[in-house]
């Protein structure tokens, strides 16, 4: 049995401007969440209009948090931070963390990882393990902040889970927080026996901008060739610098949570170029990736109403044309960060669920 009570009851931060089927052969869409032009004319004068009822709750407390911290401004940061590292859950003592330093490479600083339940069963099996980075819409959040939220997963599949807690934009752009969280994957890599880790089975896993760093994670993996992984989890993630600059969203769409303003911001940030412009530098870009063949298979969770939809969705198709298993899920009316937010809610649990279960079926284990 999947034991999801644990993880539900961690809320927290996903990112940015707010607190804070299916199967593998292929995209299963099981709804857009977009309802034509009535929803879009409602939405226009109402953005809590789209919201599923179960999340209505926690939207208008996403909505007014946002309020306080838009626009979102380099002078603003502060506030965003401090608020994500209040919102951190508690541990749980069944399941052992440990901070770890870790050498990167040439010119960069060792990086800090946390290692969240390490060591063999007690058959002296290896388990299964995920590399994971956070969101904060590349300027905010903190592997710290994730420890307890990723406790729940880790002891829900019995797997080992490395979280690096890479620099943060705009202090770092994109090369070296890119360069900590390769190095944080190969180390997981390279230190499987020491941490009771199986290297046959690897995998990358982030929400929003944490989701775009496990992207060019399965990018840079696929390129150099020496960290085979067996699936990338992408939940509402991060993966498109042209969002909210040359291509607007919707009416009703990215209102909640993270919106087109902020994105603008955390992708400059990050790449030090203005998003949707010539000068951006593809490699910091999972959609501007123009070769998608031969990535790991992918799992992509999006909600309905959040800005990264329309991305997110032509990620998983561009994959499949690519020849790359893609399981894709749009849950209507969700916004950015619902399952944080409201974890208890049937939206939230079908996504949790749905990860869990991908993440099983690329473990080999019962239950997926």
């Amino acid at each position: 049995m999947i034991n999801r009570r644990a993880i539900l009851r961690r809320g927290g931060v996903a990112l940015g401007v707010g607190l804070g089927g299916m199967g593998l052969g292929g995209i299963g869409l099981s709804s857009l969440g977009i309802g034509g032009l009535d929803f879009a004319s409602a939405a226009a004068a109402d953005p809590l209009a789209g919201v599923d009822p179960a999340l209505r709750a926690g939207a208008a407390t996403v909505l007014a948090m946002g309020a306080k911290l838009s626009p979102l401004t380099t002078a603003r940061l502060p506030i965003l931070r401090a608020g994500g590292a209040a919102m951190a859950g508690p541990l749980r003592a069944d399941v052992p963390v440990e901070a770890r330093k870790i050498a990167v490479g040439p010119g960069i600083p060792d990086v800090t990882v946390q290692v969240i339940n390490a060591g063999s069963r007690a058959s002296g099996d290896p388990r299964p393990a995920i590399l994971h980075t956070h969101g904060g819409g590349f300027v905010a959040g903190s592997a710290l902040a994730e420890r307890g939220y990723l406790q729940d997963f880790a002891h829900a599949l019995d797997c080992v889970i490395v979280s690096v807690e890479y620099t943060l934009a705009p202090e770092a752009r994109f090369t070296r927080s890119v360069a900590e969280t390769y190095a944080g994957l190969r180390w997981l890599h390279d230190q499987a026996e020491a941490l009771g880790v199986d290297r046959r089975r690897l995998a990358v896993m982030g929400e929003s901008a944490g989701g775009g760093h496990a992207a060019l994670l399965a990018i840079r993996a696929r390129d150099l060739g020496e960290v085979p992984l067996v699936l990338q989890v992408l939940t509402y993630p991060m993966l498109d610098d042209r969002t909210g600059s040359t291509v607007m969203p919707p009416p009703g769409i990215g209102k909640l949570g993270w919106d087109a303003q902020a994105n603008r911001f955390g992708w400059e940030s990050f790449l030090g170029a203005a998003p949707g412009s010539r000068a951006v530098p593809a490699a910091g870009v999972p959609a501007r990736c123009t070769r998608l063949a031969g990535l790991a298979p992918a799992v992509i969770a999006v909600g309905g109403i959040d800005l990264f939809v329309d991305e997110d969705i032509t990620y998983a198709r561009r994959l499949t044309d690519a020849g790359v298993p893609t399981e894709l899920l749009v849950i209507p009316g969700a916004y950015h960060g619902f399952d944080r937010v409201v974890p208890d809610a049937s939206p939230s649990r079908r996504l949790i669920a749905a990860r869990l279960a991908a993440l099983r079926r690329a473990f080999g284990q019962p239950g997926g």
